[in-house]
């Protein structure tokens, strides 16, 4: 069987690899929010779902021309309950990992006012309202030497998140961020409380996923006031976001998924005959922003683990991707995951959503690839 699979590979390296999992389309009809959120699902898959700054210039690229503002995916009503998350994207709020300061959440006595989160001197969590001007405490993905500052300017929470992400790369979100000890090395004994990644909100995602990327305007009065309205992306303001009423009638942004979760248990074999007959192939995942679209979608499986499209060449010792692509970014449960005959890559659908080896005959969903 080990050859008939490098036949596929090479077979694979003609293939046409399209390095983006979604598409933005942007649809200059003027409907309401419900009216585009329907046309979206017929045409394509959905109104837009943002996840990450990528997104944003993605979405600022196509609507090149106009100078206008239109509908993206988020909703907030009243009937939704308030949701905490995180400001990085791809990092998850776990009610089971939090360090609340005694009494906290207290709501702000129950007003329903305090919607994001302080931390003191201890790193203990407070919640705040999100505009009373802090500290805050910045994250840096890209050093690994100095990962975190302090900025001791105050700035509302929304302020101090534009210039987390203008210069750094988000406000510090995640126990795991927060636990790190060199995050005390930052705090000075004689700073006020500080502004963390952490807020909760109604809005949600018109396709039901949860990520938690927010871009709201500085003038919006972030997250408070945000029942009962759509969101949309203001072109001649950097694509940042407002709230608007979802009777009125704009253009709007839809997003075509070009990837698909297949309820069916089959093995990493049959997986990849079926999506090169049916589609285009299996998935193949090359940086954070794919882990975290898929991580999305296998969220519905009906199986422990999915199979994605990599799998160990036992004659030549090394994972390879259907597409051929390289192995760059890595995911695995157990870094420096050695391979055995007849195995591939899948990833978990609960937990961390981390890669396994598994054996080829082993029967789970799958990710299909769409041209």
């Amino acid at each position: 069987m080990q050859w008939s699979l490098i036949l596929l590979f090479l077979m694979a390296q003609c293939c046409f690899i399209d390095c983006q999992l979604y598409q933005f389309h942007y649809i200059n009809k003027n409907k309401t929010w419900t009216e585009a959120q329907q046309y979206c699902r017929e045409k394509h898959t959905d109104l837009a779902t943002v996840t990450n700054m990528k997104d944003m210039k993605r979405l600022n690229n196509i609507s090149a021309g106009y100078q206008s503002e239109a509908w993206i995916g988020l909703i907030s009503k009243p009937a939704f309950t308030r949701t905490w998350f995180w400001s990085l994207p791809g990092v998850e709020f776990s009610e089971s990992e939090t360090n609340w300061n005694p009494g906290e959440p207290n709501d702000g006595g129950n007003q329903g006012s305090e919607n994001c989160v302080i931390v003191n001197k201890n790193l203990s969590w407070i919640d705040n309202s999100c505009q009373t001007p802090n500290h805050f405490i910045c994250y840096n993905e890209t050093n690994t030497t100095h990962k975190y500052h302090l900025i001791k300017d105050k700035k509302t929470w929304q302020e101090a998140q534009s210039y987390c992400r203008e210069n750094h790369t988000d406000l510090i979100s995640g126990t795991k961020q927060l636990q790190d000890g060199a995050v005390k090395n930052v705090m000075d004994s004689r700073s006020d409380y500080s502004h963390i990644g952490l807020f909760r909100d109604t809005w949600r995602w018109s396709d039901i996923s949860s990520f938690s990327f927010r871009h709201w305007n500085n003038d919006f009065n972030y997250p408070e006031s945000n029942s009962g309205q759509c969101a949309t992306t203001v072109f001649n303001d950097g694509g940042r976001w407002t709230n608007v009423d979802c009777d009125n009638k704009k253009p709007f942004i839809c997003y075509e998924d070009k990837v698909i979760l297949i309820k069916e248990n089959k093995t990493w074999e049959d997986a990849l005959t079926y999506c090169r007959d049916h589609y285009h192939d299996l998935v193949t995942i090359t940086n954070m922003d794919d882990q975290r679209w898929i991580q999305e979608k296998v969220k519905n499986a009906s199986t422990p683990f999915v199979w994605i499209g990599l799998h160990y060449i036992w004659s030549l010792r090394f994972w390879v991707w259907v597409s051929d692509e390289e192995v760059s970014y890595e995911n695995w449960a157990s870094p420096g995951q050695m391979g055995d005959c007849d195995v591939s890559g899948a990833m978990e659908t609960g937990g961390g959503h981390k890669w396994f080896k598994r054996n080829d005959s082993d029967l789970f969903n799958f990710i299909c690839s769409k041209k």
